[in-house]
């Protein structure tokens, strides 16, 4: 179950990020993603001794934020846009997987 809420947490920010706060882009959405799949990885931990196991909802962000990045029909593109935007995959992919790398190297 907390793979399938790592896969929501990556639809989710991922359509939230272009949120802008004025004229300006502000990419909340990759913070709170990153927050979230903190977590859900704090809670695997909880449940088991295994860092591999424990790492599953980070592993399926990942794999559904690559898939993301992919051109849908018609050449669709999720992340992109002008300015600030423009490096929004390299932003969420950091802010949303710094925080729950932490949680793995100091989960005991």
């Amino acid at each position: 179950m907390l793979a399938v809420d790592g896969a929501l947490s990556a639809v989710l920010g991922a359509l939230f990020m272009p949120i802008y706060l004025g004229s300006v882009p502000f990419p909340i959405a990759a913070v709170i993603s990153g927050l979230l799949n903190a977590a859900l990885v704090w809670a695997a931990s909880t449940w088991t001794d295994s860092r591999r196991v424990s790492a599953i909802p980070l592993l399926v962000w990942l794999v559904v934020s690559a898939i993301l990045t992919l051109g849908g029909p018609g050449n669709d593109i999720v992340f992109g846009g002008p300015g600030l935007m423009a490096y929004s995959v390299l932003l969420f992919l950091v802010l949303g997987a710094a925080p729950p790398l932490w949680v793995l190297r100091n989960s005991p």
